[in-house]
């Protein structure tokens, strides 16, 4: 087993202490808050005139501003709307200072959160509704007319009805009046706090209940790790309802008195704008958003104020890592693993991945959890050994919504699905996904090999490759390719290419161009729709 505890005492002198809730003990920061609106409170309380939050449409509002927005719409909800801690309630809506007010504020009552995609379509929407149990649901009016089935059955539907340098909220509170007192916060460490479904498909989805206690972890993990401070700014330029937005980097600066600016559309170009116009010091995000950052390096040549990048998601290859050193030496490049059940964060690497000979490795174990590699028996194997990346900890979910499943068993493991390996030393590297490893006719194929060769080519962008039915081997490698601006190649002039480098039967036996590698609403390379695309083209 491999410790995270152990593994980062050297480095960061941990603080730590035992806890227990709901009869099992975990590991966490002795400063630790019980939720984010008391973590929040207490940057309001430091840094009141500080901008904690500029709005897509360059509002600023302050930590005192926000902390004011926050207990007046928790006292709505709790007075006028009678909602109670316990409840469900879903939240749809784009980037915004609204979407922000509310989540903070329903965790303030103690209410499970359900983040729907805003990227989904209704009857998508509708069946994560049903599942979830939400009794209400907070909404731009853009999706208000949506949510009509709901209303009439019975579920409300509250909508943020804000224009430009508008509040959304405004209506709804004009004529409720203010009380005397702000309502208590009702949210304890073990009540559930935020309702993720992964990103399978809506029907094959799970639905991650996460913590406060496990949010909050999460939280001052990234942190401490990555040493974030209130001099720190950063961006959610992605969906807001990823884990990645809403932990590791909302979250994550209400608790640590830093700044974020809030884009409700993902342009590079206007990323970096805003990066080189404000200072910004920290991204966190997918491998895909940092390729398409870097097709934009020669009209921003200088960001001497990015200090730090966190990539997770999906395997980044090492090239572009490199790629993304040289454009910014001084940058610090962070690979993290995690899932939605891990609340964001499970391994971080502890220094610059871009320099390191580690590269291609995505860290080490963080604090308060336990790593294992096991066989597929469930026998434990040891440092080198590649096998199914097992973990448990304070930032593990301690249940699915309304599912009992093999993944996540008594003691407190989750099976990730991911296939690994430990150094002697700590360090995770990841072979591939188990489903999207390729049987050639009983030769295995890892996906990520290819991938990562693929990327080495010159005038390929982004590619992801997959396991298609084949009539002789019963699976071949396919591969789906985005050309780099100016580049036009062909199928046969990439398969050359891989024949020289890789062992025949691992190369694509077919290869599709697309302007764009299709994803996940959780923004990870969509491998199932890759598939039923390949197959649309046979």
């Amino acid at each position: 087993m491999f410790d995270g505890n152990e593994l980062w005492k050297e480095r960061l002198g941990l603080n730590m202490e035992e806890r227990v809730y709901c009869g099992k003990t975990y590991t966490t920061y002795r400063d630790l808050p019980d939720n984010l609106y008391l973590g929040m409170k207490e940057m309001a309380r430091r840094y009141p005139e500080k901008v904690c939050i500029t709005d897509d449409d360059g509002t600023k509002v302050t930590f005192r501003e926000f902390l004011k927005l926050t207990d007046e719409f928790a006292d709505f909800m709790m007075l006028e709307e009678k909602v109670s801690p316990g409840d469900h309630v879903a939240l749809m809506m784009f980037n915004c200072r609204e979407f922000c007010v509310a989540f903070v504020a329903l965790i303030k009552i103690g209410v499970m959160v359900l983040p729907l995609p805003s990227k989904f379509k209704q009857k998508e929407v509708l069946s994560l509704m049903e599942k979830s149990d939400c009794s209400m649901v907070i909404c731009d009016r853009k999706f208000a007319e949506w949510l009509l089935p709901l209303e009439k059955k019975g579920t409300k539907v509250l909508v943020s009805d804000g224009s430009v340098q508008t509040y959304g909220f405004g209506k709804l509170l004009a004529s409720f009046g203010t009380p005397e007192e702000h309502v208590a916060c009702h949210a304890r460490p073990e009540d559930p706090a935020v309702l993720m479904f992964t990103s399978g498909t809506t029907s094959m989805s799970k639905g991650a209940v996460l913590t406060n206690f496990n949010v909050m972890h999460a939280i001052f993990t990234y942190q401490k790790l990555l040493d974030i401070t209130p001099e720190d700014k950063s961006i959610i330029a992605v969906p807001i309802y990823h884990v990645t937005g809403l932990i590791a980097i909302l979250g994550l600066f209400l608790c640590s008195g830093g700044e974020v600016y809030l884009h409700r559309i993902f342009d590079a170009d206007r990323v970096l704008r805003c990066v080189r116009d404000n200072r910004l010091t920290f991204i966190h995000g997918a491998p895909t958003v940092f390729s398409m950052l870097l097709q934009k390096k020669e009209s921003f040549p200088k960001l001497p104020s990015l200090r730090a990048f966190a990539c997770g998601s999906s395997n980044m290859p090492k090239e572009k890592i490199r790629a993304l050193h040289e454009w910014l030496p001084q940058m610090v490049f962070h690979t993290v693993y995690g899932l939605t059940e891990t609340s964001s964060p499970a391994t971080v690497f502890p220094d610059d991945a871009a320099v390191s000979d580690k590269i291609g490795s995505s860290g080490i174990p963080i604090p308060g959890t336990v790593f294992r590699i096991v066989d597929e028996s469930g026998k434990e194997k040891g440092a080198g050994e590649t096998g199914e990346v097992q973990l448990k900890g304070s930032v593990v979910i301690r249940e699915y919504y309304k599912l009992s499943t093999k993944a996540l068993d008594e003691e407190g493991w989750l099976a990730t699905g991911d296939l690994g390996y430990f150094t002697e030393d700590g360090y995770i590297y990841l072979v591939d996904r188990i489903k999207d490893i390729i049987n050639r006719g009983g030769e295995k194929i890892c996906s990520y090999d290819v991938e990562n060769e693929l990327y080495l080519m010159e005038g390929i962008e982004e590619a992801a490759v997959v396991g298609i039915p084949d009539s002789l081997y019963g699976e071949t490698a396919a591969a789906m390719v985005k050309c780099a601006p100016g580049y036009a190649l062909e199928e046969k002039e990439i398969q050359e290419y891989l024949k020289e480098r890789m062992a025949k039967y691992k190369v694509p036996t077919k290869i599709m161009f697309v302007e764009q590698i299709p994803l996940t609403p959780n923004g990870k390379v969509n491998k199932r729709k890759i598939r039923e695309m390949l197959k649309e083209k046979e």
